[in-house]
């Protein structure tokens, strides 16, 4: 098949294009960064270009779409809806203008908010930032292409905190203060964590070409869910180092102490490894129902203790 990946020279991105061109598929990324990997199937465009989008759409039998704005700091916060949901709708466009039929939207569990339980994909949605607010926005601009026409696909998949090796992300960030030895954990530690191993959202991505006509949306994480305890746990076991004591402050503490890194940073227009949002979401239970993967058949390669532990080996040992 020709497939088109926007997003596809990032981290999640990379793998899965790694794994449909071994699927002996033809890929095209499309992204506003050249990828380190693939530079010659890489075409420089931004998603919010609806043209060229349409132009370089041509000929494609299936569009993964992975592009969005999605750290936790962007400023300013319109870009969120720019990219996110501008985007999505530029991407209706062209996927009409080519008479696109099958599309894999990765969203986030972000939609369902903080502390929102063990919520499947029926649950209420109810996102707490702009980040959120906006990938929601965009699933809603999807569903109306896939229900204006029966023979459309379109298959959501919302993933929790994704890890792996040369990633530079939450999980990453939590893992390297660890190593530096300058980590204070916030809370008690008792709060569970969904999350996935890159190699296994990327192999469960690819296997979504197969999907047939309809709607179909699915939460993402690698089972079972680890509290932040033992992913610490984790850390210290896989490098060997059992005697690292790690300091604890109160969480009332922890977010006052966010709450003035936010400030610091509107001042200073700088952006801090600290923030308020950071850690209500570090402090937060984000635990996520996977049962319609697992009715799926699909059964990843890598256990969440074996992903981390191959993570922690390749950027810190």
């Amino acid at each position: 098949m020709n497939i088109l990946v926007t997003g596809g020279s990032g981290f999640i991105g990379t793998n899965l294009v790694t794994d449909l061109l071994k699927e002996g598929h033809n890929v095209t990324i499309y992204d506003k960064q050249k990828s380190e990997t693939y530079q010659d199937l890489c075409i420089v465009a931004d998603v919010r270009d609806k043209e060229k989008m349409t132009r370089f759409m041509h000929g494609v039998d299936v569009v993964y779409h992975l592009a969005a704005e999605h750290r936790d700091d962007v400023q300013p916060a319109p870009l969120y809806y720019d990219v996110n949901v501008g985007g999505a709708e530029n991407m209706v466009y062209a996927l009409k203008g080519n008479n696109v039929k099958r599309l894999v939207f990765t969203s986030t569990v972000a939609v369902y908010g903080l502390n929102s339980g063990n919520p499947n994909e029926d649950s209420p949605v109810k996102p707490f930032n702009d980040y959120g607010k906006s990938k929601y926005e965009a699933e809603t601009v999807f569903n109306k292409w896939a229900d204006s026409d029966n023979t459309n696909c379109l298959v959501t998949v919302r993933p929790t905190v994704i890890f792996g090796e040369k990633n530079r992300g939450n999980v990453y960030n939590l893992l390297n203060q660890l190593s530096s030895g300058k980590f204070i954990k916030v809370g008690k530690g008792i709060n569970r964590k969904s999350m996935a191993y890159v190699l296994n959202l990327s192999s469960f991505l690819s296997t979504l070409i197969k999907s047939e006509p309809g709607r179909f949306v699915y939460n993402y994480a690698d089972k079972p869910d680890l509290c932040m305890n033992e992913l610490i746990n984790i850390f210290h076991n896989t490098i060997g180092n059992h005697s690292k004591i790690n300091f604890r402050i109160p969480y009332a503490i922890g977010l006052l102490g966010g709450y003035g890194y936010d400030v610091l940073a509107k001042i200073t227009g700088k952006t801090y490894p600290i923030s308020s949002i950071r850690i209500k979401k570090f402090c937060a239970d984000t635990v996520i129902n996977t049962d319609k993967i697992q009715q799926t058949g699909f059964v990843p390669t890598y256990t969440l203790s074996e992903g981390l532990s191959r993570m922690i080996k390749s950027e810190f040992l």
